[in-house]
């Protein structure tokens, strides 16, 4: 039988189906396949980028529900669609007043998971459709997280010693990946990268007129987002720089057990207090 052409599993050129291991970065195809995920970033695909709007949903949903049960009925459709403070404040929203007045730190990862209202998510989880598999491309799919999840840590951060008393939403996060793709473009240069940076100018030019225009968007958390994005791509590097290493997939893993153990513990808290 005429051998096929496939891809090798950790550096993705084509070799032939018949070879045993890759002859450009000799990877061996009998690999186990949880050590093939590790070698070519379990974090890598469509899957995760699913995975974050699918916890936004969610989160969104037990807010709207616990909202609904301190109401005790559905009293309009406007409240129906946007879950109270009280919710938002069990399930980990962020800002001086968790903060200071509770010692919740922790809500500087749950509060990129929460928002105020179907509109809100529904912008925020548009852009994260569109900007994610972007930085996912550029920068690999364990860097995106890392960057998606401490951006809108910094994000956060920075509202927090602007001394924002109470905020949720992805746009922290989304923010960091925005600055990640203005430090790409930037950086890597050239007729693509003048594109990227002009376009992603662009995005920043409107968050700042949409945040004038707007008093309650988050400006701080924003421009904190955006900046800790920048650093986050300096040192974290890009995919023409570098292929994504050990370190960058350890440290994605990191932030995805931190993530989960944050948003479990909100969970758990919210409803033990909730039916107390």
């Amino acid at each position: 039988m005429t051998p096929r052409a496939m891809l090798c599993p950790r550096c993705r050129r084509l070799i032939g189906s018949n070879e045993v291991t890759c002859s450009w970065c000799g990877a061996s195809r009998a690999d186990a396949w949880y050590s093939r995920a590790w070698k070519t970033g379990a974090l890598d695909g469509e899957w995760l980028v699913k995975a974050i709007i699918t916890a936004n949903v969610l989160f969104f949903v037990l807010s709207l529900l616990l909202s609904m049960e301190a109401r005790g009925s559905f009293r309009s459709p406007f409240s129906f669609l946007a879950p109270d403070r009280t919710s938002l404040l069990l399930l980990g929203a962020t800002g001086t007043v968790p903060i200071d007045r509770f010692g919740r730190f922790w809500t500087l990862v749950s509060a990129n998971y929460l928002h105020g209202g179907i509109l809100h998510i529904f912008f925020n989880l548009m852009a994260l459709r569109q900007i994610a598999p972007w930085v996912t491309r550029e920068f690999g799919g364990s860097r995106m997280f890392i960057i998606y999840t401490l951006g809108g840590v910094g994000g956060f951060a920075v509202s927090y010693l602007a001394g924002i008393p109470f905020t949720v939403g992805a746009s922290a996060a989304l923010c960091g990946l925005i600055g990640s793709l203005l430090y790409y473009g930037r950086n890597r240069g050239g007729v693509y990268g003048a594109a990227v940076y002009r376009e992603v100018s662009g995005w920043v030019v409107g968050l700042i007129l949409f945040g004038l225009l707007l008093p309650a968007i988050n400006n701080w958390a924003h421009g904190g987002g955006i900046l800790a994005g920048m650093l986050l791509a300096r040192l974290l590097g890009y995919e023409e720089k570098g292929p994504e290493s050990s370190a960058h997939r350890t440290a994605a893993l990191l932030c995805a057990v931190a993530t989960l153990a944050v948003l479990g513990w909100a969970v758990v808290t919210a409803l033990l207090i909730w039916f107390r």
